[in-house]
């Protein structure tokens, strides 16, 4: 507690965000004409940065962020969330805003995923060993019958562990020495690091294969290759934030790889059914591209404040 302010720990922000629920908050939210968050303020700090990220709900809930990523920390990424009465302008509840962070965006890729991965996907690679691996394999595992959990990180002794811990948690997982071992078996790829250089080769993708890049929230950041976004159908979750800060997705059209045009849908029109996602076409590669959005942190800390839904 802080004073009279409910405190939310890492611990507290997991226990009332399952992964089921928090994916249907997330639907609800990106499906609502309520939900507002302008642009987050990114601020470059040499090699780390600062976000501050806004968002109101009607004239019910205002939430805050406040977010430093440095690669040289650990964990990387680390924040304060804090909530909002509009009407009264009182605080209902500070968080973990890291715990949060790493939950909603596992269960917005998943919320992308349920409409652009075939139903049938069986095998999840997960590139990038940091603190969203778990958070994504839960997420994945809630929502796909996984029968296999491939795991690729730069230390391999560290892939080992993430994946021992995985299968203690009852997980089908497995390390891999190489990204491409993992490309030739996986339906699912979903990617979250902080590289510059990109893992995912367009040229080692398969028909039916679904991409989701979690990381590469600057310009200057990649994922994947420019020829993964050409032949791949590209969705996003705003299409602003992606516009703006989405490094694989910029750098791709700055090589004539992709276009703004050829961005089918985001979130919000997946959610809504003005698009409907993947359809019947069981042979595309999909790939989805996040940035974040302080919709879903909004949504997220309802939930764990026990707000009622928008």
């Amino acid at each position: 507690m802080t004073g009279t302010i409910p405190w939310y720990d890492a611990e507290a922000v997991a226990r009332a965000t399952p992964m089921p629920l928090l994916i249907a908050a997330l639907r609800q939210a990106f499906a609502s004409d309520e939900l507002r968050a302008p642009p987050r303020l990114a601020a470059d700090m040499g090699d780390a940065s600062l976000l501050v990220m806004p968002a109101w709900n009607g004239d019910r809930r205002i939430g805050t962020k406040i977010v430093t990523v440095d690669p040289l920390a650990r964990p990387s990424i680390q924040s304060t969330y804090v909530l909002i009465d509009r009407a009264s302008g009182r605080t209902i509840a500070v968080m973990d805003g890291a715990a949060l962070t790493r939950r909603r965006t596992a269960a917005a890729s998943v919320l992308a995923a349920s409409r652009l991965a075939r139903a049938d996907s069986a095998t999840l690679l997960v590139i990038g060993t940091g603190a969203l691996n778990a958070p994504l394999i839960e997420a994945y595992a809630s929502a796909f019958a996984l029968r296999k959990i491939l795991i690729w990180g730069r230390d391999a002794g560290k892939a080992e562990a993430v994946a021992v811990g995985a299968r203690e948690q009852g997980y089908p997982a497995s390390a891999i020495a190489t990204v491409e071992a993992g490309l030739a078996e996986a339906d699912i790829v979903s990617a979250a690091t902080l590289s510059t250089d990109p893992l995912i080769i367009g040229a080692a993708l398969r028909p039916g294969m679904h991409i989701d890049l979690v990381g590469a929230f600057r310009p200057d950041m990649r994922e994947a290759d420019a020829a993964c976004f050409a032949r791949g159908r590209v969705f996003v979750d705003t299409r602003h934030g992606a516009l703006t800060e989405a490094g694989d997705l910029l750098q791709a059209i700055a090589a004539g790889a992709t276009t703004v045009d050829a961005i089918e849908a985001d979130l919000a029109a997946l959610c809504t059914g003005a698009h409907p996602g993947r359809g019947e076409d069981d042979g595309a590669i999909t790939l989805f591209k996040s940035v974040g959005t302080a919709i879903e942190d909004l949504a997220a800390a309802e939930l764990v404040a026990g707000c009622s839904a928008p």
